[in-house]
């Protein structure tokens, strides 16, 4: 099955602290025949809160090296933004409070690619009604 992983679960994928990934998302993570995306919007995401020194991993000595680690040691395909995940996105009902026009791309590719979207994000839950496949990691 495909799977599109959200920002925040690629960073507990890394994390030392396994325990933060719930047995359901572990289970999917870990399961081989399982194909794992993530977006470029996220890959994006990433690369900006590494150069701001907002989070250190180990193993990316630099931003530019991020992509590579993602592809070559994680096995995670990346999914690049396409005019109909635009045309999703500017389609998609706002819902209160949540204003992240990051999180509503990622959402916006989910819902056009019909793959299930896993996220630690409540808010994402409020997208359940425009189509969008969610698996949510209770922490």
């Amino acid at each position: 099955m495909r799977y599109l992983i959200d920002t925040n679960i690629l960073l507990l994928m890394i994390d030392d602290d396994k325990t933060l990934l719930s047995n359901d998302v572990s289970h999917i993570i870990g399961d081989c025949s399982n194909l794992l995306y993530i977006s470029s919007e996220s890959v994006q995401e990433l690369i900006h809160l590494v150069q701001t020194r907002k989070i250190i991993v180990k193993g990316w000595k630099t931003a530019q090296n991020i992509i590579s680690f993602i592809e070559d040691n994680l096995h995670i395909i990346i999914k690049y933004i396409r005019k109909e995940h635009l045309a999703t996105f500017a389609a998609l009902e706002r819902v209160e409070n949540h204003n992240d026009p990051s999180d509503r791309i990622i959402i916006a590719q989910a819902i056009t690619e019909n793959i299930p979207l896993i996220s630690s994000d409540s808010k994402f839950g409020r997208y359940r009604k425009q189509k969008l496949q969610l698996i949510y990691n209770k922490k």
